[in-house]
Parts: structure tokens; sequence; C-alpha cells
């Protein structure tokens, strides 16, 4: 890896009464510094998703070509999560972060002069690739500055970045649409014909522009790197019993051998890497049908399934929160119980959201579905964290990462839908996903007695 992006030690020491308040206020400004990123990373993806209906309009493409082209995104991504989280964790954060969000600014830029389809493939596959550069940092630079007692919180804090960033690159692009249409003196049905490329992708890069420049003046490195001293001192000088992992110096390792000798030959980090990939079933699973299912076989209009999908996303900003304040409050650093129990609620939601006729009933299932799958993906990434040594946590994230996107979420779409062509009915969905139910719960479990094992 270039020296640029690799991490430095600061030559400045500072005093020992400096220490714990310089701490709180880097640890917070570091933390603000992962979620505004994080969220300037899916600025500049969902905006693909709000831009299908005028590429499919501008090369008259068929809803298999639309498939191809966010498909190819969603498997990019999937494998470059696993291979840039690796790399990420020989990488200054900050510097690795800001360099993901450029990279992205820029095929986006590209984006809005593609005029073919295998452009539009091309680049969203690159796209995909680049985004995998905003999760490993972001889990290293909280792994860095919060103890394991006080992660749930914030590291709660910080997921809620992306369904954040998700649902306000909407009106972003919304409101520049009216904003530009009125500037160049257009109305905005012709802004749509001819200049929606300016809101749909040039828009959302020069935010993630300047979100890479917050994110390099902000997030720090580990406290000892920024002059301070190692987080399980600072833990002993906050009266913080130290519950990490013991550190591991590994100045002579590559990643490569991080990822053999503390990923690939460490069980904990495979349960935890299967349940995500049944998390991730069941959630793309619910998500990518539901528009379907409920125009089929519900007789669900447009907007009553704008409703549902909205209420999907949305419903998790609360639960996520929750989910992290009990599993460090009422079980104490544990992630597991609430992501089992979490599971349990939504194979009945899931039931019932197969079986119900009533409009209102079916919306809220569906909601209580996209409420609860949430909690037990954000505590498996809390679980990613305290299974191996700091120096190895972009590993971990990477192997999770690969097995939630390309093995779950493909099970979750392109498995479900060929079972219900190849069966002729839904119930087969509704098999698959009571199976994914059960398969996540019961990796939760060997997770939950792992990590005991662990920290006993």
């Amino acid at each position: 890896m270039f020296d640029f992006f690799k991490p430095k030690a600061k030559a400045i020491k500072f005093p020992k009464d400096e220490i714990l308040p310089r701490y709180y206020k880097m640890r917070t400004w570091s933390l603000s510094g992962v979620f505004i990123g994080y969220m300037g990373y899916y600025l500049v993806r969902n905006n693909i998703t709000l831009a299908t209906p005028f590429i499919q309009n501008q090369l008259e493409l068929s809803k298999s070509d639309i498939g191809t082209i966010t498909g190819s995104m969603l498997i990019a991504y999937g494998i470059s999560k696993g291979a840039m989280s690796v790399l990420s964790d020989k990488a200054d954060p900050k510097k690795y972060m800001a360099l993901g969000l450029i990279l992205c600014a820029l095929i986006n830029v590209l984006l809005g002069f593609s005029n073919s389809f295998y452009a539009y493939v091309g680049f969203v596959i690159a796209l995909g690739v680049f985004q995998g550069m905003g999760v490993g940092p972001s889990f290293i630079t909280l792994a860095n500055w919060y103890p394991k007692k006080e992660r749930g919180i914030y590291t709660a804090n910080w997921n809620i970045s992306h369904n954040l960033g998700g649902g306000i690159i909407a009106p972003i692009v919304s409101l520049s649409g009216f904003a530009l249409a009125a500037f160049l003196g257009v109305s905005l049905a012709d802004f749509n014909e001819t200049h929606w490329h300016i809101n749909h992708f040039y828009v959302p890069a020069l935010c993630a522009i300047l979100i890479s420049l917050y994110v390099l003046y902000v997030v720090k490195g580990s406290p000892k790197n920024e002059g301070l001293v190692d987080i399980s001192e600072i833990n002993e000088m906050r009266g913080i019993k130290t519950e990490e992992i013991k550190a591991v110096e590994s100045p002579n390792l590559s990643s490569l051998e991080i990822f053999y000798h503390y990923i690939l030959k460490n069980k904990n980090a495979w349960y935890v890497a299967w349940m995500d990939t049944f998390v991730y079933m069941v959630r793309f699973g619910l998500i990518s049908w539901l528009p379907i299912y409920l125009l089929e076989t519900k007789g669900f209009n447009k907007e009553q399934i704008g409703i549902a999908f909205w209420l999907f996303e949305w419903a998790a900003i609360p639960s996520t929160l929750l989910a992290g304040y009990i599993s460090d409050k009422i079980f104490k650093g544990y992630r597991m119980p609430p992501a089992i129990g979490a599971m349990v609620i939504i194979f009945f939601m899931i039931i019932g959201y197969f079986t119900s006729n009533n409009l209102y009933m079916v919306i809220f299932f569906a909601a209580m579905a996209g409420c609860l799958v949430y909690i037990p993906q954000f505590l498996a990434s809390m679980q990613t964290m305290e299974v191996v040594p700091a120096f190895a946590v972009g590993s971990c994230v990477g192997l999770h990462g690969f097995m939630s996107y390309v093995v779950g979420a493909s099970l979750g779409t392109k498995a479900i839908g060929w079972a219900v062509d190849y069966y002729g009915s839904w119930n087969a969905g509704l098999i698959m996903l009571l199976s994914a139910c059960i398969l996540c719960i019961l990796c939760s479990i060997l997770c939950h007695f792992g990590a005991k094992k662990k920290y006993a």
C-alpha cells in the first residue's frame, strides 16, 4: 500500500492531564466524520435507483436490463466490501474513506455522460467497487475510540447514517431539480427530459466531494497515533474495566496474513458471517420483492406500495438506536440476545405478511419486519468488532460483507425469484424466508456462546 495511506503517529505527546479532555473531543469529531462520511456514500449510491426510470426512458431498456444495472452494482459492492475492508486494516481511516467518496463522485460524473447500456453497467460496477471503501474505516474508527462497554450505543448512532443518507437523497434530487430548472429558465418537465443527469448525478457527486473534505478534517487515527495513549490505558484512566481482546502488535503482518490467521481460522468470525448472510437474505427477500408481491397478490396501488416501502426502511432508525442501548445496558455488551428476539418476532411477522389480506395489517407486518430486521444486521456488525483484535476488524468486516451481499442478497433476490417461478407460488418464497430466520437464530446462538467463552 502507498505510504501516503499508511497511518502515521504524530510526534507530539500530550501531558497526562490533557489526555482525557482531548480524547473526548477527538472521538466526538471522529464519530461525526465517519457518520457524515458514510451517509455521503449513500448519496452517491441510492441516487442510481432514483435515476433508473430516466435511464430506462433514455435507452428504451427492459426491466430485465434495469435489473442488470442495479444488480451488478450490488454484487460488485458485496465483493468489494470484503476486499476493500481487508485493505483498510493497513490504511489511515480518514484518507481511505475520503478517497472512496471522491472516486464514487467521479463515477457519478461519468454516469452523467453515459449513453449506452454497457456504459451504465460498467460504471455502476466501478461504483460498487469504490462503495466498498466506506464501511471498513468506519468500524476501525469506532473500534479505535470506543470501548466495548460503550460501543453499542455509539455504533447504533453511526449505523443510522445509511438510513439518513439513503432517504435524504430523494429530497436533494427533487429540490435541486426545482432550483436548477428555475435557474435555467425551463419548466421542470423540460428539465427532466434533457437535464436530469445534473440533479441525479452531478449534485450528489458535489455533495460527496464536500463531505470527503470534512472527513479529512475531523476523523482521527488511533488515540496513540494522535499523541495520546493506547485505548486500554485511557479506559483505565476512566475507570472502565478492560474487556477487549488483548492487543497484539502486528507491524510485520500483511493484510492476507491477518485475514488468514485472525479471520479464516476464527470460528466466531464465521458464525457472525453466516448469521449476517441469513439476515441479508431476509432483508432483501422482503424489500426487493415487496412492490411486485403487493401489486400482484395483495391488490395494492402504487401509493400504498410506496407507504409500505417507506415504512420498511425508516422504521429501522428508532429500533437500531434502541438495540444498541439494550445490548449495552441490559445485556452488558452481549449483542446476540436482542438479535435472537428480533428474529423470532420477524418469523411471525413474515407469516402475517404473506397470509393477511387486510391492507392495514399487511402494511403493519411489513413495517414491523423492516423495523426489526435491521436489529440483527446492526448487532452482527457490532459482534464483528468484538470477535477479533482491533487491527483485524476491517478483515472481519470484509468477510461478513462479502457473505452478506454475494451470498445472502443473492439468495434473497435471485434464488427466491427462481423458486417462485419454478413452483408457481409465492409460498416457495415464504418457506425460504422462514428457513432463513431459523438458520439466523441458530447462528446467533453460536455467536452468543462464542462471545461468552471469549470474555469469560
